[in-house]
């Protein structure tokens, strides 16, 4: 009886061990799970404005045609109604986030003036957001006669059998409704 009091302090050491020894086998297994790669999803917001859109307004345009070039304005103001803003936003992982203003002034229901940051192209944009590929060569899709000589040739159809082989089964259905 007195025996197993006496290996109580040794058991007590190498049962603390096992528990030690089990939460940094724990640990290292849990960090081996996470990343520090979060997703986070494309955020688009506003109305993106071009260069082109731009250059196709005119002073003394009226507002449905100017409407019809930009779209329909992000921000109208019940105090400020000869203004129009155009607000863009796109936040995307692993690139900076881009943000575009650009408003438009009337004079009664014309076209007075146009304001904003300076603003890109269609094909400017679109190379912008084509960030995460870089360009590849396209491969040649023309084959050189030495390139077609490596795959067999099919064999001609024999001649004599320009018969068609006769139908199997009827040739003739019974009707799918009964007649009245």
């Amino acid at each position: 009886m007195f025996e197993s009091c006496r290996n109580a302090p040794e058991f007590l050491r190498q049962q603390r061990r096992f528990v030690a020894l089990a939460c940094v086998v724990a640990g290292l297994g849990l960090t081996a799970c996470s990343s520090n790669l979060i997703y986070k999803p494309e955020v688009v917001q506003g109305n993106f404005v071009s260069r082109e859109q731009v250059q196709a307004l005119r002073a003394g345009m009226p507002r449905q045609a100017v409407r019809d070039v930009l779209g329909t304005p992000l921000v109208t103001s019940l105090f400020h109604a000869d203004r129009w803003d155009y607000a863009f936003t796109i936040r995307r992982q692993g690139a900076e986030p881009q943000q575009r203003r650009f408003s438009v002034f009337f004079k009664g229901d014309v076209l007075d003036r146009i304001e904003g940051d300076p603003l890109p192209t269609e094909a400017e944009f679109a190379a912008k957001l084509d960030n995460r590929r870089p360009p590849t060569k396209l491969p040649e899709l023309k084959a050189t006669e030495a390139d077609l000589a490596k795959f067999p040739t099919k064999p001609a159809p024999a001649q004599g059998s320009a018969q068609p082989a006769a139908p199997v089964g009827p040739v003739t259905y019974p009707p799918l409704e009964v007649a009245r």
